[in-house]
């Protein structure tokens, strides 16, 4: 204090006081300005730390300051700030970063992906809404997982991806996906309704998939009523790519691919064939066919084909994908061409080519948001060919007969085929009928949207939406004279040309209205819109027969020609409302309601009505509730709605009949009029119902987030065909009517852990869904509906399995006469047990053998960062079902056709120690009727993809951004224990016959190679 005091005294004296108080004035301004002097300009580039893409419109805060700047469009920002300060660094969707200023002056800034926050925004029906708000069942798929796996077909992407999601899949290039969303809710239609950019469409099928930015699976009524009548098989929301403000870029993406079948059936060489089915002719009591007798001079000893072998080759798949970006707030755009070519790998011309261009535009202007969207896809076929109707290609690959070669110059077309003379057997060469057959589908598809959102007041807002979606189609089958063998010779009479070509298209108007409010606690939004739907669809075809070999194949040229056409229009308008309340982040209310009318049903059944309730508690929230630090989030869901389905051919309840019918009365021929067909008037929607409950958790930080729901489906009113008396005059005999009813019920279970603090980055992500389906009601009797080796009944799964039971072989004669009455049965034959105990084995001793719908399925993803490297794999699975092995059932049948190498340990008086029947041509005992010989267990798990990255360091290359190389397997491992080539097959409907393998084209392995570039 002294010191302090005379240091004032000093200065008072030296100075007069008011010189002392300009001087003090001076010397505190001076030490402000060198304070200032230490602040230094801070400049830098904000980038995303996914792809190293620069992000405009980040904040960047002095902390503790009013101090901020915006990064521009290159990611570039420039602020002041002293040493001691701390910058923050924010923007929606990334999590923010802090970082000391100290001595540097330059600060390049990753932002990574806020993967684990609920404040995520995502697209729900006609509208978007926070994660953490949602009250439906609405999954939000992992794009970055999802797109590892390489398809043509976006429906292929959910696989395993998201829980209750099931689906049947198609190793045919092009072929396609049967995919179900909470079981089975109809005995028609059970595809999923898609929704691409708000445009309703039937599948993605010709969409780029690399386009996709977004997918959301809307699987309850809380969720989809919102679609009405098109929910009940629940909703995929797909959102493409849109036109962001930011500099001008270019991103190259390129995949090559290799494909082959990794697993193979174990079929008998020329030497099993022979001697397998000449016991059989000799059990039969016929002589042997010459061609396998070595006595005869017709033997044949110098073919051995092996058909698996000679077919499979290796397929070619490839992708390459080029898209521009960039814009203003005024206008955004992004463009994209995409080329896909998927060659087959079985040695025939069944290729698959598709090339898509697509333009999205977003801009705004004040209070005016407007966009559009153009897309155009050019997409060839090839088809594999059928000489019966379901019989499977690959199906008639493995019966073909060793002793039949390939290639035969003797023969019209080139290509082998067998005589009745020497081998008695009808056997296909599928090689050569597939090239000899030209059978071709081109597609060309057009889609054009576009929209205006006008902001009236603030929080009002109306848009205007138009689409319009055009297909253009014509498929092409030629079948050419030729000589493929005594059974499969095609003259010149039966040549055929078969030319169709169609179109549809389909035009909506949406008439929307919004309104969001926020008074004190309380948070409202609405919506109101009008809808209007029309549909036109035509088709025309045209048949020549009659050609000669070499002949050009147009319909000119044909000796004999026939054509058809047909067309129809479909209307309908739709009004549409949803409500969302929220009460201080706590407590959140929804409802939906939506009337639909159509011009399928009759003017009486036109108008369905459909609406949802739902709800959620954010428990965390709740101020009384104290939680641990650990614990994030906990949020209680549920919801009850009802929804519809209108899967119906036009003019399905007018019955049709013929005014020019005659009949003769008393030697006389009297005019009258008969029925055509027979249909139902009072014919109306599918209806189902859903009840839900679901519990969120978030922990860690919501580093850690897990949802168990519990799920009940019932759908009423089901479309089904009820048997008519002959009497009626009808055909076919029977009328589709309202008259069944299904219920689905489950339990779904999703976990996803994200760890990016470290160098070291991963994520982990699982889910698992349970399934139980029971058959409520079937038409008017509840009379069954039988399928391929199925049974569907009241109070059981769609489907099961039915079938007889085995007990053994019949070894001698006193065993076959201490048996129960088998008829044609003979020793070395199957034994069939009695089940009713009637003492004789009919068709009543058929027992369920087991559900062919999955009781669980599951899906485990698990992806990596390090550095420059990353790394992926993808497991799915599912289980609890049965498979009925028809291809086994084909190759154990022991007839002329090729055999499984288990039949070689038939039954013989030296051979009893065996399940396999003896080998009798003709089959008089049915050795091979529906029977648990054939079923097996349908589980599985799947090393779906695996995928290793690396990011290519470019320092000295200016022009490019970033460049990544990857290789990616597909289909790598299957753990099963199933015969044929894989228990995750398509069956012939998906439905009824589901568990039924006739011969399933195989999923290939499939070793990729790629590039992605931006520049």
């Amino acid at each position: 204090m002294k010191t302090n005091q005379r240091l004032f005294f000093y200065c008072n004296f030296v100075l007069p006081r008011k010189e002392w108080l300009l001087v003090i004035i001076v010397m505190l301004f001076s030490s402000y300005t060198l304070s200032a002097q230490e602040d230094k300009t801070i400049k830098g580039v904000v980038k995303s730390a996914k792809d190293e893409m620069p992000i405009p419109g980040v904040n960047v805060l002095v902390k503790g300051t009013n101090t901020v700047t915006v990064t521009g469009l290159d990611g570039e920002y420039s602020i002041k700030a002293s040493p001691k300060d701390i910058l923050v660094f924010s923007y929606l969707g990334y999590s923010n970063q802090e970082m000391i200023i100290g001595n540097k002056t330059q600060l390049n800034i990753a932002l990574s992906d806020n993967l684990n926050k609920l404040d995520e925004v995502v697209v729900i029906g006609y509208g978007t809404q926070k994660k953490s708000d949602l009250t439906g069942s609405v999954s939000v798929v992992n794009m970055d997982n999802a797109k590892k796996t390489v398809t043509y077909d976006a429906a292929k992407m959910l696989q395993g991806q998201v829980a209750g999601v099931t689906m049947q899949t198609s190793g045919e290039p092009g072929g396609f996906v049967n995919i179900k969303i909470r079981g089975i809710n109809s005995f028609s239609n059970n595809n999923p309704l898609f929704v691409i950019d708000g445009m309703i469409v039937d599948s993605p099928y010709d969409f780029a998939t690399g386009e996709i930015e977004s997918m959301q699976v809307l699987k309850d009524a809380s969720s989809a009523a919102i679609y009405g009548v098109r929910g009940a098989n629940g909703v995929i929301i797909i959102t493409t790519k849109k036109g962001k403000a930011g500099k001008f870029d270019i991103k190259y993406k390129s995949l090559v691919g290799f494909q082959n079948v990794a697993k193979k059936w174990d079929l008998t060489d020329r030497v099993g064939y022979q001697n397998i089915t000449s016991a059989a002719e000799v059990n039969a009591g016929l002589t042997i066919a010459p061609g396998n007798d070595p006595s005869s001079p017709y033997y044949i000893n110098n073919v051995d084909t092996n058909w698996q072998n000679a077919a499979f080759k290796t397929g070619i798949i490839e992708n390459h994908s080029l898209t521009f970006s960039g814009g203003a707030e005024s206008l955004g755009y992004n463009m994209n061409v995409d080329y896909f070519k998927n060659s087959s790998y079985i040695d025939s011309p069944q290729d698959y080519k598709r090339v898509s261009t697509t333009l999205n535009l977003t801009g705004k202007k004040g209070k005016f948001k407007y966009g559009s969207k153009l897309g155009f896809t050019q997409s060839g076929k090839e088809n594999f060919n059928e000489y019966n109707a379901g019989e499977s290609p690959i199906s008639d690959l493995l019966g073909a007969i060793p002793t039949m070669p390939v290639y035969d110059a003797n023969r019209l077309g080139g290509y082998g085929g067998t005589t009745n003379l020497t081998q008695r057997a009808i056997s296909m060469n599928v090689i050569g009928y597939n090239n000899l057959i030209t059978n071709t589908g081109k597609r060309n598809r057009f889609i054009g949207d576009i929209w205006g959102e006008y902001e009236i007041v603030k929080g009002l807002k109306y848009k205007i939406d138009a689409s319009f979606d055009r297909l253009d189609w014509q498929n092409r089958k030629f079948i050419p004279p030729s000589d493929l063998g005594w059974y499969y010779l095609t003259t010149n009479d039966e040549a055929s040309l078969d030319v169709s070509t169609g179109s549809q298209s389909r035009t909506f108007l949406n008439n929307l209205i919004t309104y969001e409010k926020e008074i004190g606690k309380h948070k409202f939004d609405a919506l109101v819109g009008w809808v209007q739907e029309r549909s036109d669809n035509y088709n025309h075809w045209s048949r020549g027969v009659g050609y000669t070999p070499g002949e050009i194949s147009h319909l000119e040229y044909a000796d004999n020609t026939s054509a058809g056409e047909y067309e129809n229009t479909i209307t309908g308008v739709s009004y549409l409302s949803r409500l969302n309340y929220a009460y201080d982040d706590r407590y959140l209310l929804q409802a939906n309601f939506r009337q639909d009318k159509t011009s399928l049903f009759s003017q009486k059944y036109n108008k369905g009505n459909f609406y949802s309730f739902s709800g959620a508690w954010k428990i965390s929230n709740e101020k009384f509730i104290h939680l641990p630090e650990w614990v994030s989030n906990i949020k209680l869901r549920g919801g009850y709605g009802i929804l519809g389905n209108n899967t119906i051919p036009t003019y399905f309840f007018a019955t049709t009949t013929n005014s020019f019918a005659g009949y003769d009365f008393n030697n006389a021929l009297a005019p009258g009029t008969t029925v055509v067909s027979a249909l139902d008037p009072n014919v109306h929607w599918e209806e189902t119902r859903t009840t839900n409950v679901a519990l969120e958790l978030g922990l860690l930080n919501n580093d850690l987030q897990f949802t168990a729901e519990y799920y009940v489906k019932k759908s009423t009113d089901l479309l089904i065909g009820v048997p008519l008396p002959f009497s009626t005059g009808a055909f076919p005999a029977s009328v589709t009517t309202n008259a069944g009813a299904v219920r689905n019920n489950g339990l779904e279970f999703s976990a996803t852990y994200n760890n990016d603090h470290n160098a070291f980055k991963y994520s982990i992500s699982a889910n698992l869904g349970t399934l139980n389906n029971k058959v409520l009601q079937i038409g008017l009797d509840g009379n069954p509906i039988y399928g391929a080796a199925s049974k569907t009944e009241v109070g059981r799964s769609i489907g099961e399995i039915y079938a007889y039971e085995t007990a053994g072989i019949f070894q001698n004669a006193a065993d076959l006469a201490a048996s129960p009455t088998q008829t044609n049965a003979g020793v070395g034959d199957v034994k069939f047990k009695d089940i009713n105990g009637d003492g004789m084995i009919t068709d009543l001793d058929r027992t369920y053998q087991g559900t062919t719908i999955p009781k669980y399925s599951y899906g485990f993803n698990f992806s990596s960062s390090y550095k420059n490297w990353d790394f992926s794999m993808f497991w799915q699975g599912s289980g609890g079902n049965k498979v009925f092995d028809g291809m086994y059932r084909n190759l154990m049948a022991g007839q002329y056709s090729n055999h499984s190498i288990d039949e070689l340990n038939y039954w013989t008086p030296t051979n009893t120690n065996t399940n396999v029947p003896r080998p009798i041509i003709g089959d008089p005992n049915a050795n091979t009727r529906d029977s648990n010989r054939f079923i097996e267990k349908g589980d599985y798990i799947k090393l779906q993809t695996m995928q290793i990255g690396y990011d290519i360091p470019l320092k000295n290359i200016s022009f490019i951004q970033k460049a990544k190389l990857f290789v990616n397997g597909q289909n790598l491992l299957i753990i099963s224990k199933y015969r044929g080539y894989d228990p995750d097959f398509n069956s012939n409907d998906g439905l009824f016959s589901r568990g039924y393998d006739g011969g399933s084209f195989p999923n290939p392995r499939t070793f990729s190679l790629g590039l992605e570039v931006n520049f």
